[in-house]
């Protein structure tokens, strides 16, 4: 019974092993990010995760049966999506877990792919979409927002090369990311009184909102955590036999 030689791994013993080039530049965005947090440089990225977590709530209607009337987002971090129909606790339950998804989806689109300009003008096109159909009044600051928000993504991925667009969609990912779990710390652990999803989750279940934000922020954590394990390895290369 043959074997391989000790400096060759079979496949099932090629494992994971930490890029830290890739550590590097994680934190090389996490940490600006992360300083600049409560300076006007960051609060667009803030706007859009805003405007994620209201789509959220909307796609979870729809896919559960029901439609969005509409979606606002005004200039002081704050949204509402108004929906109509659907299971009202997924739609509740969408937010803050949503907002993530798309920052974690996005952040691993970027990683794992060589072609960030489609996904730019692929997440550009979702945007403008979402906010012409859903995003009211039409003069507001929501719209006049995304509108721009959509068009510069889609014209970065149409002019620009992949270099600059991995960057910009990672920091939006991270930004995303950094955003949720002290969001949700602060409308429903933090304030629990105030009328946020958790809230309106425990008048229908019964279940207390500080239990609500705590699952959900633990869910936020191990979406991280492996998050970064996804975005930080690499598979060692197993020469061919």
């Amino acid at each position: 019974m043959s074997s391989l030689p000790p400096s060759i791994p079979s496949s099932r013993q090629a494992a994971s092993v930490v890029d830290w080039r890739k550590v590097g530049f994680l934190a090389a965005l996490v940490v600006p990010v992360a300083l600049l947090w409560s300076t006007p440089i960051v609060w667009p990225l803030k706007i859009l995760v805003v405007f994620f977590h209201e789509l959220s709530h909307g796609l979870a209607a729809i896919l559960t049966g029901g439609r969005i009337a509409r979606i606002e987002v005004v200039a002081a971090q704050g949204g509402v999506c108004w929906t109509m129909g659907g299971n009202q606790f997924l739609t509740l339950t969408a937010g803050y877990l949503g907002s993530l998804a798309w920052g974690a989806g996005v952040l691993l689109a970027a990683t794992g792919s060589k072609r960030d300009r489609a996904v730019s003008i692929g997440l550009g096109s979702i945007v403008l979409a979402a906010t012409v159909l859903w995003v009211r009044p039409v003069l507001s600051f929501g719209f006049g927002f995304h509108l721009l928000a959509g068009g510069a993504l889609v014209l970065f991925g149409w002019l620009l090369p992949d270099a600059f667009n991995d960057i910009v969609l990672k920091v939006f990912g991270v930004t995303s990311c950094l955003y949720v779990i002290p969001d949700i710390y602060s409308d429903t652990i933090a304030r629990s009184h105030l009328r946020s999803d958790a809230r309106m989750l425990a008048e229908m279940t019964h279940i207390p909102t500080v239990i609500w934000g705590g699952l959900w922020i633990l869910i936020a954590l191990a979406v991280c955590g492996g998050l970064l394990l996804a975005t930080c390895r690499r598979t060692p290369e197993i020469p061919a036999s």
